[in-house]
């Protein structure tokens, strides 16, 4: 293992170990295998007076070796309809998006990852997104349509995607 990639470790052992600690309300996180602290299952739950909520959406963070240098990726493994997650569950939020300036010009480099955020910070933000979806540069087409243009058919998708994550617990 690398310097960086032990510093990593290191890191990430100690935001798992504060999360177990203290834990925050409307997630929880913990690795997917204890053999690795660079991957990360987390369940949020749908944040109360939203369209999500109720619901159990589970998620897998992975972290790149030099983290925090670099920003993890966060995917849903749990059905979700919203503009700002990709058809595959990938989430498309600023702070996930590399350090530095947008070369499509959307972002501020002060909206883009830095090496402050934490899982918490980063957890809090999907749950922020999750509550307020921005609908300006969507990852799903389809569903900032729906958000746009027909909110009852988008209602009626999430409310069934809430039953249904319900259903699997």
């Amino acid at each position: 293992m690398s310097a960086t990639a032990s510093q990593a470790s290191l890191l990430l052992q100690k935001q798992l170990k504060d999360l177990a600690k203290n834990p925050v309300d409307g997630f929880s996180a913990g690795l997917v295998d204890d053999s690795s602290v660079f991957e990360w299952q987390v369940t949020i739950i749908g944040p109360p007076d939203t369209l999500y909520d109720g619901g159990y959406f589970n998620a897998i963070m992975t972290f790149p070796q030099n983290y925090p240098n670099s920003p993890p990726t966060v995917r849903f493994t749990s059905e979700i309809w919203h503009p700002n997650v990709y058809p595959d569950g990938r989430v498309c939020i600023s702070i996930l998006h590399p350090p530095g300036e947008d070369p499509n010009g959307y972002e501020l480099a002060s909206e883009r990852w830095t090496p402050v955020h934490t899982v918490e910070s980063i957890v809090l933000s999907i749950i922020s997104m999750l509550s307020s979806p921005n609908d300006e540069s969507p990852a799903n087409i389809e569903a900032a349509k729906d958000w746009r243009e027909n909110r009852d058919d988008f209602k009626k998708k999430v409310r069934r995607i809430v039953r249904k994550s319900q259903e699997m617990l």
